[in-house]
């Protein structure tokens, strides 16, 4: 999962992921840094945090309508 989301947000900038806790978070390719496999950090408004991106449920692309 860490490559295909990787892979997806270097293509589309932004993405929305759903972890298996059920905690739903936007990554944006200005703010998330790629770490060791499985694990990146994401720069939020309430400071970083680390994510193990093979514990993410599913992805989608975030789009306003």
């Amino acid at each position: 999962m860490y490559q295909r989301i990787k892979e997806k947000l270097q293509e589309t900038g932004e993405l929305m992921i759903l972890t298996d806790s059920g905690q739903e978070r936007e990554l944006h390719l200005h703010n998330v840094e790629f770490k060791e496999e499985p694990i990146a950090k994401v720069e939020g408004g309430e400071g970083a945090h680390w994510i193990n991106l093979n514990k993410v449920e599913e992805y989608w692309i975030h789009q306003e309508f």
